[in-house]
């Protein structure tokens, strides 16, 4: 069985983008579990910035996302509504 990938964004919606960016995430969300390329989880700190988990299935299934149209559409429209601030590629557990 291949190990799940856990990679972490921090997302900070433009002013007056947020619930846009809530939805196209969901939408965004649904396409990556769909392709069975990652699960993902989605966490709101107070002061308004968003922290993205991403479980990849595999390493095979980030390579295929990186390299899907559907997902490159998705993060084209996430440039015009949010910045994301920082992203962990690869964390690994500890304990």
């Amino acid at each position: 069985m291949q190990r799940e990938i856990l990679a972490m964004a921090v997302i900070k919606p433009h002013d007056g983008k947020e619930q846009d960016l809530r939805e196209v995430l969901r939408d965004f969300y649904s396409l990556l579990h769909t392709m069975n390329y990652s699960r993902d989880v989605l966490y709101r700190d107070v002061s308004g910035r968003y922290v993205n988990l991403r479980y990849w299935t595999s390493e095979e299934a980030r390579d295929a996302a990186h390299e899907d149209p559907n997902v490159h559409r998705f993060w084209r429209r996430l440039a015009d509504i949010c910045e994301i601030e920082h992203v962990y590629e690869d964390l690994e557990q500890v304990n």
